[in-house]
């Protein structure tokens, strides 16, 4: 048998422009505010982590929790001394979207919304030990 030998050479390239990437997931000054107020009490995370399941009106709903440490597959958002880790599944349908924070004379909650999209369902997403409070 005869093997064939593939042969590679590795060119260096120099002065190349590093791009900026955008986040894929952008926070808004009152999500912000509202995430420090947060950890602010809970020394021991180190930040908040965005999933999603399957439901909602577009099949899928987001979920907001707590979180001690960064699993490696998940992407992190680092935004005004705030961090959010989105999980590996969340990834691909969070990309682009923003997260906001309201609170109206009824309700409080986070919105996770698509900017680009004309037509779109906006989540509302709370955290989970948050609502367990009395």
């Amino acid at each position: 048998m005869s093997a064939s030998i593939v042969r590679a050479t590795v060119k260096a390239v120099s002065r190349r422009k590093i791009l900026a990437t955008k986040a894929a997931l952008t926070l808004t000054p009152s999500a912000v505010n509202r995430i420090k107020l947060l950890l602010q009490d809970k020394p021991e995370y180190i930040g908040l982590k965005v999933g999603v399941r399957t439901r909602g009106c577009n099949g899928l709903t987001y979920t907001l929790d707590y979180t001690k440490e960064k699993e490696k597959s998940d992407e992190e958002v680092c935004q005004d001394g705030v961090r959010v880790f989105i999980e590996k599944k969340a990834q691909l349908t969070l990309l682009g979207t923003e997260m906001d924070f309201v609170e109206t004379k009824l309700s409080r909650h986070s919105l996770i919304s698509k900017s680009k999209v004309k037509s779109h369902c906006v989540a509302k997403v709370e955290i989970y030990k948050e609502r367990k409070k009395k």
